[in-house]
């Protein structure tokens, strides 16, 4: 497992509103610990249960459970898993304090464009600047990359509001046949350097 930790001390766009190259401001001692961990094939289970916990608590209240179920089975079996990774992404643990709290999955797009697949923290760890400073260490894995993009439903507000405070800003509305009259209503969203 590669190990990513986070540089607390590097400058960078994620500040209080300070600007472009104060330092990260973190919401406690909590994030002091965060750590990337690239996942292994073998790992993937891993990210299945944690996609698990993370879906069954946040989005019954936006999409409701039985696609939750749908789309849970559709991207996070180990077949689809597997065929992710195969097609390019790659998964990446959010670890904290020694617990694997969540998982980003990332895929290299063009030179300067990284397509953000997947951004998900356990819902009882959100609130402490470890969302930031996952960020802060994807840009760090990836210095070259000025254009960071992500889809993210459109009623999702939360996590909208917490792209909006680390600089994404809505690029457009697209809407996604997943399969079995289900539609993933989402913001294409990006970040530009």
């Amino acid at each position: 497992m590669k190990l990513i930790k986070i540089n607390t001390e590097a400058k960078s766009p994620l500040s209080s509103g300070e600007g472009v190259g104060s330092q990260p401001r973190l919401c406690g001692d909590e994030a002091k610990n965060m750590k990337l961990l690239l996942s292994k094939t073998s790992e993937l289970p891993k990210i299945a249960e944690l996609a698990h916990k993370i879906w069954n608590i946040h989005y019954p209240p936006i999409v409701g459970q039985t696609q939750v179920d749908y789309m849970l089975n559709k991207f996070y079996s180990l077949p689809a898993l597997e065929q992710q990774v195969a097609g390019g992404q790659q998964f990446y643990f959010t670890e904290n304090e020694g617990q694997n709290i969540g998982f980003v999955a990332l895929t290299l797009k063009e030179t300067y464009h990284l397509f953000i697949n997947k951004f998900y923290i356990d819902n009882s760890q959100q609130g402490k600047g470890l969302g930031k400073q996952v960020f802060i260490a994807i840009q760090q894995l990836y210095p070259h990359i000025t254009k960071f993009t992500l889809t993210v439903n459109r009623q999702n507000y939360t996590a909208i509001n917490f792209y909006f405070k680390i600089g994404f800003t809505i690029k457009e509305v697209a809407d996604f046949d997943i399969g079995d009259s289900y539609v993933m209503n989402d913001f294409v969203m990006e970040w530009p350097k």
